[in-house]
């Protein structure tokens, strides 16, 4: 599709998603982004001499959220709440925001607990429950995963927030989250926040429609290939609460095959996130992290002109295959023709660039 990307800014009431205010004169001081699974932040300026009347009570902060829609597909791309807002002699109000998932950090889950099998979806839900309760306008788009979790309790007093419990969860591989805006009533006056919850978010296809290339639409890119720490182990361990002799552990979780071809012992122990005390939730964390770290991360940055590429909300989004097709370049002299997700982009409308962030073999 070769058309300008054109946003519209509106501030919405965070509770309803109701728009209060478009926002003509706001502009953001760099890309406004999304990744899968975790919030992003933004900071945008609006000119008060081209703001509306009522600028004051559509960017309060905790109370509004602001919404960038693509003008040529009439989609919400972006939503941010508004968190900080500073003013005094300048004539441009600062704005920072906080893409949805933010919130999941600032509500609690209360006691809740599982001991069957249960599935991961309806678990994210009942310990999400208190996002539906005097919250911001979300709503829950769970169908049933089909990856269970044999026990799983919470007690209020952990004081474990809703995003702790879903990072635990989602740690241990099978299921993962995104929060999308969109319209909820047909005449475009409201934005509602989806909370998606799948096995893997997007579409993944051997053969993706949306393609990148160079020559094309891609200006330039980078493949980092990393074995940081973090990044790539052969062996992996995850520890549990505890300290000392008392501190539950996993088993090591050993990259065999690798270290037969000629790699040398990299280990990485790690506590995932609040800790955890029951051994076969740690053993899931270790399997899982190994089996994303044993050959290392290769991360592609691409940036592509944003008019001329696969429009990002409407032919990809978060999660989804795309095609990335290189001719030459320094970096792959004979070329490369690759599918990888992706689990991440940036968009910065007034330069005209779009940045997917691939993951390869994800």
């Amino acid at each position: 599709m070769i058309a300008p990307v054109t946003l519209l800014w509106y501030a919405c009431d965070l509770r309803t998603g109701l728009i209060l205010e478009e926002l003509r004169s706001l502009r953001p001081s760099g890309a406004i982004g999304r990744r899968l699974g975790t919030s992003t932040t933004a900071n945008v300026d609006l000119v008060l001499a081209g703001a509306p009347a009522s600028w004051e009570g559509a960017t309060i902060p905790g109370r509004t959220m602001l919404v960038a829609v693509d003008a040529a597909m009439d989609l919400p791309v972006w939503a941010g709440l508004v968190l900080t807002r500073t003013g005094g002699t300048a004539e441009n109000l600062s704005l920072g925001l906080a893409t949805p998932q933010a919130y999941l950090d600032r509500r609690y889950t209360g006691a809740y607990s599982v001991a069957v099998a249960i599935d991961q979806a309806v678990i994210l839900t009942g310990l999400g429950a208190n996002l539906l309760v005097n919250a911001p306008n979300f709503i829950f788009d769970a169908p049933a995963a089909g990856v269970t979790l044999d026990s799983y309790a919470v007690l209020d007093g952990d004081d474990k927030t809703i995003l702790s419990t879903w990072q635990e969860i989602m740690g241990q591989g099978g299921i993962e989250y995104t929060i999308d805006p969109v319209w909820q009533d047909a005449a475009h006056t409201t934005v509602q926040l989806v909370i998606r919850i799948r096995p893997q978010i997007g579409s993944q296809s051997a053969t993706p429609e949306a393609v990148f290339d160079l020559p094309g639409n891609i200006s330039d890119y980078a493949l980092t290939e990393s074995y940081e720490a973090g990044k790539g182990a052969t062996d992996v361990q995850a520890n549990g609460n505890g300290q000392g002799a008392t501190r539950l552990v996993s088993a090591v979780h050993t990259a065999t095959t690798l270290n037969a071809a000629g790699y040398p012992e990299w280990v990485y122990r790690f506590t995932p996130a609040a800790g955890l005390d029951d051994p076969v939730q740690l053993d899931a964390h270790a399997a899982e992290a190994l089996t994303q770290m044993s050959t290392g991360a290769n991360t592609w940055t691409v940036t592509a002109v944003a008019s001329q590429s696969p429009r990002v909300g409407s032919d990809w989004g978060l999660g989804d295959s795309v095609r990335l097709q290189i001719a030459t370049s320094p970096r792959h002299p004979n070329g490369a023709d690759m599918v990888a997700r992706a689990y991440g982009w940036d968009l910065d409308a007034a330069a005209n660039k779009v940045t997917p962030i691939l993951i390869e073999g994800s």
